[in-house]
């Protein structure tokens, strides 16, 4: 005999706070003060990593020189998100999220791609990053990404 199980519903709210480090403090304060976005190289096997880490993920090696890249990238892969979820997505559907690999970077990163029909978006388009108005220290102050129409 199969019981069919009992599922509760509800939402937790659960606050938090968590030290960023110093890189990743570094890397918000160029995107929020100065409107510059940070990679950091590796010593070892040169790649420029995006968003600055403390650590090479290839060769875990620390990092030491930060690098100056984009705004300006290419979308290497993306998605399209077609059903709402309002507490977590900072768009209405259809939205994309798209990896980016900018320009002087050798990882791509995710975030939003706005600006454009979505059903335009392709791997290998050309996009820059559209800074937020009041920056708040975090990844949102770069708004979005937008295609590049000209240049």
């Amino acid at each position: 005999m199969s019981e069919e199980i009992i599922v509760h519903r509800t939402a937790l709210s659960i606050p938090y706070a968590w030290a960023a480090g110093r890189h990743a403090t570094r890397f918000y304060r160029e995107i929020a003060e100065h409107r510059k976005l940070f990679g950091t190289r590796c010593p070892r096997c040169q790649r420029v990593l995006f968003p600055a880490r403390k650590a090479c993920s290839r060769c875990f090696t620390e990092t030491t020189d930060w690098v100056e890249v984009g705004p300006r990238g290419t979308v290497t892969s993306f998605t399209v998100v077609h059903y709402a979820e309002p507490q977590i997505q900072p768009l209405p559907p259809p939205l994309a999220y798209a990896l980016i690999q900018l320009d002087g970077a050798d990882t791509a990163f995710i975030h939003l791609v706005s600006e454009v029909n979505v059903a335009e978006i392709k791997t290998g388009m050309r996009v820059e990053a559209v800074f937020a108005e009041s920056p708040q220290g975090n990844i949102l102050d770069v708004k979005f990404f937008k295609p590049i129409t000209q240049g």
